[in-house]
């Protein structure tokens, strides 16, 4: 079954860094799409970043020049490196899984709070 669990999350000053990480395991990594989502209190989850079987990033506009999206296919782990964290940062990160179909699923997340 597919899992994920990610880590790293925590509190941070405005300003900051952080890296989270996400664990994946029951696919076959280096064939699917990896993401993180997050969802802050009172919004609807967005889409954050995304990187691709062959590397390609996309990422919203509020993060763009501040976020790194990676994945190491080695360690099956995907990475988010969150660098001038702003308090509008503040959510709960998703790591997710997308499938050549279209299919997806995301782990439990973690809690990411800046604080001003």
């Amino acid at each position: 079954q597919v899992h994920l669990v990610e880590s790293g999350g925590g509190l941070v000053q405005a300003g900051g860094s952080l890296r989270l990480s996400c664990a994946v395991s029951g696919v076959t990594f280096s064939r699917v799409a990896v993401a993180w989502d997050r969802q802050a209190p009172g919004k609807q989850r967005e889409l954050v970043a995304r990187i691709t079987i062959g590397g390609n990033t996309n990422y919203v506009d509020s993060v763009k020049g501040r976020f790194t999206i990676s994945r190491d296919n080695a360690k099956n782990t995907v990475y988010l490196q969150m660098n001038s964290v702003k308090p509008e940062d503040t959510a709960v990160y998703y790591c997710k899984v997308i499938l050549f179909s279209g299919v997806e699923y995301w782990g439990q997340g973690t809690q990411v709070t800046v604080s001003s």
